[in-house]
């Protein structure tokens, strides 16, 4: 039957926060660096997202066999709605091709599975409903923040509908087995699970630029040729899509590398493009993965430390789920009441919580600092973790005030 070959991009972007002092806590309500947000987003898009979906384009005219997926989350879409909309345009464009899939997530690039399953469901289903309204398709395979997966999230998802899922292929989970192939998640009877293959996605991701690395240059002959050489159902190359232009800057030569795959996968007749829909589709499960505990793509551990290592993170983490039950009874008490303008405020105060639960938020307050540090630095408007922290906190603590509003 073959081997395929199923690229995902992950398309994310934060709503960063603006300086925000204890001064501010009672007195300003806005929390949002606008001026950085739009800055960031044009950059990010003349560097990546416009040059890298043209790419995409091109080669999917040139070779309709080229398939790809992607993953944008709904805080990202609403950034190139406000600052980008050529970005939007393009992504349109490849949707209309037939050869790009579109992944549900969290609207807000939350973690929220991790505290409140009702919210969580919200946020799947508002992304839903904005990946319908955008590009007319309904997803049919799901993938969790930053990949955060167990077998509880797939038991979940399933019983929402959806037919595949994403996760990490962590050595701890895989054991002796390849990620090469399609499992079943224990505690489920229907869903697919498609593991990253971290080493040939990472070679691309993060070693493709390194001059120090045994392999480097890697051109797209070499790559392919690991590829052909590698056995299974489907190779899994799960990345960010900032890897084109940002990571990887373009005279590295990553667009070239891309703008050459289809060629050089075509003189391997076992190998083909396919999109996680198609992947599930055309395999059986070969076995099942128990993955009890939390696992995610991040860092060299794949765990949870990159939002949860420390006791900042973890209180940040806490106390923002700590006011959900609170603002909803503000917005039903004021509807009940029939107050218009309050049931606004809160409504707008409810949305400003969710951009809060966004992962970057407590991603930008991890102190470990071994190898990966740098990763940690990439856009993040603090000078240390512990100025994120405070800023957060300060930002909830006039949250709090906003609710005690008469």
């Amino acid at each position: 039957m073959g081997t395929s070959i199923c690229f995902y991009f992950q398309v994310h972007q934060p709503f960063r926060l603006r300086q925000y002092s204890v001064f501010d806590v009672g007195k300003n309500h806005n929390y949002f660096d606008d001026v950085k947000n739009k800055a960031i987003c044009q950059k990010v898009a003349n560097k990546c997202y416009l040059p890298a979906n043209k790419t995409i384009l091109g080669l999917i005219k040139k070779h309709p066999e080229f398939k790809v997926s992607y993953s944008i989350s709904g805080v990202a879409l609403d950034q190139f709605e406000a600052y980008a909309p050529e970005v939007l345009e393009t992504f349109k464009q490849l949707a209309a091709t037939g050869n790009v899939e579109f992944l549900d997530e969290t609207y807000y690039h939350s973690l929220a599975f991790l505290y409140s399953k009702k919210e969580f469901k919200h946020q799947v289903l508002e992304h839903r409903a904005k990946i319908q309204k955008l590009f007319g398709v309904t997803p049919q395979v799901f993938r969790n923040t930053e990949l955060i997966f167990n077998n509880e999230l797939a038991h979940t998802v399933e019983e929402m509908g959806y037919k595949g899922i994403l996760a990490e292929g962590a050595d701890r989970v895989m054991g002796w087995r390849s990620p090469n192939y399609v499992y079943r998640p224990r505690t489920t009877s229907k869903i697919k699970l498609l593991l990253k293959n971290y080493k040939l996605s990472d070679d691309v991701a993060f070693r493709f630029s390194n001059r120090l690395w045994n392999e480097y240059p890697l051109t797209t002959p070499k790559y392919t040729h690991w590829l052909a050489s590698s056995e299974g159902q489907t190779i899994n190359l799960f990345m960010d899509y900032e890897t084109f232009g940002e990571h990887q800057w373009e005279d590295t030569g990553i667009f070239e590398f891309l703008r050459h795959l289809p060629v050089e996968v075509a003189r391997h007749p076992h190998l083909s493009f396919k999109t996680p829909s198609e992947v599930i589709a055309d395999n059986e499960p070969v076995g099942e993965m128990d993955i009890h505990n939390l696992i995610s793509w991040a860092d060299m551990e794949r765990d949870l430390s990159a939002w949860l290592g420390n006791k900042m993170q973890q209180s940040a983490l806490k106390e923002i789920y700590l006011l959900e039950e609170k603002i909803e009874k503000r917005i039903k008490a004021e509807d009940k009441k029939g107050n218009e303008y309050l049931k606004r405020s809160f409504t707008h105060l409810l949305m400003d919580w969710r951009k809060l639960q966004t992962s970057d938020h407590f991603y930008y307050m991890c102190t470990k600092w071994f190898s990966d540090g740098d990763v940690h630095k990439y856009f993040n408007p603090y000078d240390s973790p512990y100025e994120a922290f405070i800023t957060f906190m300060n930002v909830l603590n006039d949250m709090i005030v906003r609710l005690q509003k008469k």
